[in-house]
């Protein structure tokens, strides 16, 4: 909230609003990296989580007093974990420099929570191009025996 009013501050309403849309969109990245390689035990998880994350960040606007947007979840892409990272350090800085400070906790252990997520995608993405991948079927295969292991799966 702003000192002056009981609404909610509008540079930091629209900063939620891009990130729960940005969680929203993690959350069907990892969807689809679940079935493509058909691994509800390790990547449906995450999807679960980027959800309860949006989940959260929703009912904190809503306690603010603020207005959700929600936009279409666009195809995935391969920046869009980056994007998200980006996201939260801008919604961070914004929580400070308008002094929001109880903003400021929840983005901080997100971006934490994103950090590991986005370089252990990155180590996952590193091994499977050392294998070959995606030209090479057997990179893929080897990738899930080896990396993701033979825990049963969710799916």
């Amino acid at each position: 909230f702003t000192a002056s009013s009981d609404s909610p501050n509008q540079d930091s309403e629209g900063a939620i609003n891009r990130q729960i849309n940005l969680e929203l969109y993690a959350s069907y990245v990892y969807l689809s990296i679940s079935y493509y390689f058909d691994r509800g035990d390790v990547f449906l998880h995450q999807s679960h989580e980027e959800r309860e994350h949006d989940e959260k960040l929703m009912k904190l606007q809503n306690q603010r007093g603020g207005r959700i947007f929600l936009r279409d979840i666009k195809k995935p892409d391969y920046d869009g974990l980056n994007g998200m990272e980006r996201s939260l350090l801008e919604l961070h800085k914004l929580a400070t420099d308008k002094n929001e400070p109880h903003l400021c906790h929840p983005f901080t252990h997100y971006l934490n929570e994103q950090v590991k997520a986005v370089k252990e995608l990155g180590d996952h993405v590193t091994n499977l191009r050392k294998m070959g991948a995606p030209e090479s079927g057997l990179a893929e295969y080897l990738f899930e025996k080896h990396t993701l292991g033979d825990s049963d799966n969710e799916s």
